[in-house]
């Protein structure tokens, strides 16, 4: 280790890119490292690594500092890919940015500043921690990204520096334009990480067979047609396709039926069959102090990044987190993450597995 070095994870965007600058600032010995986790081309033959590569070099000489390429694609195949299509085929719907996260960012990427004698890794994230190793909310409510990093523990925290954390995205932006840095103006990556903004349908496509069936509604008529399972998610209204019925109240995603391949629908974003007040979680991590067995507890949950946060009754009971919310909560997805916060800090989370009680509210 070579004391007040930090590598800096380096995407080719303004957040990753001004983290590396206020660094240097600061006065660390900085090295930009890019993370090559995807080979592939989109439809149209594009690989955007390409040209977040060069954007990096650019950035990385702006700034004055020395910089290497990664290639992660491997490993994230293994451990990010792998699994997200396995949950897409039990007709799940999976997030792979926080399981990136544990094993990409702060594994494969810590272990490599580990190796390059670097006292603390760096990325773009907008978090915060305290000295304990907590995980807080960035300072930006608009840009807070602790939701994707709720598997991250409180020891690989500690070895982690965000410099962003405490700037609003406007503040990053003005840093980045008043400093030259080229990449000032341009635009946030949006979408899975890996798929970013190509057609979602025809990418999964070339890794699932799609299985065409019957959409039905909750009495069991055929209104429509699906074109896989995979396609579809709880609470979806766009792309059914399915018109000329009805009351002309607009139809929703309410469920899989994978035995018999049929898409459950109904009219109404307020269906019934969207509501419940109850989620059984799997795989679920614990920041820095796990809670007592059996011994239910206060606290608020993200069902989904950007929900506004829930109250809910939480207890783990063999290895299981059971939550309990408040009030009625719309649509929420086996696959995807609830995330428990107190307060600024996020304790952790787990993957939503079952929601007994949907349908069941009044």
């Amino acid at each position: 280790m070579i004391r007040n070095r930090v590598v800096v994870g380096m995407s080719g965007g303004v957040d990753s890119a001004v983290s590396a600058l206020l660094l240097k600032r600061q006065g660390w010995d900085v090295i930009g490292v890019f993370m090559n986790n995807w080979e592939e081309t989109d439809e149209n033959g594009v690989c955007s690594a390409v040209d977040d590569w060069a954007d990096v070099r650019d950035v990385c000489d702006r700034i004055g500092i020395p910089y290497y390429s990664v290639n992660f694609a491997q490993e994230y195949m293994d451990r990010v890919f792998q699994d997200f299509l396995r949950e897409y085929e039990a007709g799940r719907t999976p997030n792979p940015d926080v399981l990136c996260n544990r094993e990409i960012k702060f594994k494969a990427f810590l272990d490599l500043a580990m190796q390059l004698e670097g006292e603390k890794m760096a990325t773009g994230h907008f978090v915060r921690t305290d000295a304990d190793g907590h995980l807080l909310r960035g300072a930006d409510p608009n840009k807070d990204q602790s939701y994707f990093l709720y598997m991250v523990h409180a020891e690989q925290l500690r070895k982690a520096i965000f410099p962003v954390g405490g700037l609003t995205k406007a503040e990053v932006r003005r840093i980045a334009s008043e400093s030259g840095l080229p990449v000032s103006r341009k635009k946030d990556s949006t979408g899975v990480c890996f798929i970013g903004e190509r057609n979602f349908k025809a990418f999964l496509s070339t890794y699932l067979p799609a299985r065409p069936g019957d959409m039905v509604s909750p009495e069991g008529k055929t209104v429509g047609h699906h074109d896989g399972l995979m396609y579809y998610t709880l609470g979806q209204r766009r792309g059914l396709g399915i018109g000329g019925c009805g009351d002309g109240r607009s139809w929703f995603v309410i469920g899989k039926d994978l035995a018999r391949n049929r898409l459950l629908v109904a009219q109404g974003e307020d269906h019934p069959m969207l509501w419940s007040t109850r989620a059984e979680c799997t795989d679920v991590t614990w920041v820095a102090e796990t809670p007592a067995e059996g011994v239910p507890f206060r606290c608020t949950c993200k069902y989904r990044y950007r929900q506004a946060d829930q109250p809910v009754e939480a207890e783990v009971r063999d290895g299981r987190l059971y939550l309990r919310a408040e009030t009625p909560q719309r649509a929420v997805t086996p696959g995807q993450s609830a995330v428990l916060y107190q307060g600024e800090r996020c304790l952790g989370g787990g993957i939503v597995d079952t929601v007994p009680d949907v349908g069941q509210v009044t």
